[in-house]
């Protein structure tokens, strides 16, 4: 069985859609299989993280925009691909040192997400989006 989410973004960060995922399954009817997400896009992300504490979004946010910031920053004078503005390649960045797809176990007809996990889409651009996930349910 398989669907494709599409998630609004307005900015960088991350947008949690484990609601629509557990939908989903729901409908799925499957007491067990693998629930496999993919974005089809190369300047964004997929996570599993903490959705209980928004402290941690933003500090995750905030860590990437060090790590890689934008191809205005003096740091990142050496970045070529700005046709789409300064933070074009390094949103590529930040989607290529983290994961565009997720595989999530099925137990007993729920997603086997711990506590305090939930799944975002982790936006690395500055401008509106609408990002596409495709679900896949395997038995």
């Amino acid at each position: 069985m398989q669907t494709v989410f599409t998630l609004p973004t307005n900015g960088p960060g991350l947008y949690e859609f484990t609601a629509e995922a557990v939908a989903f399954v729901r409908r799925a009817g499957r007491e067990q299989g693998v629930l496999t997400l993919f974005v089809r896009h190369t300047s964004c992300s997929l996570l599993i993280q903490e959705n209980a504490d928004p402290d941690v979004k933003a500090d995750l946010d905030e860590f990437f925009r060090r790590l890689v910031p934008g191809a205005d920053a003096p740091s990142m004078s050496w970045v070529r691909h700005t046709s789409e503005g300064p933070d074009d390649m390094p949103a590529h960045i930040r989607a290529a040192l983290l994961p565009t797809s997720l595989a999530i176990p099925v137990a007993d007809g729920r997603l086997a997400l711990g506590t305090w996990q939930g799944i975002f889409l982790f936006e690395h651009r500055a401008a509106p989006a609408k990002r596409q996930v495709v679900a896949h349910l395997s038995p």
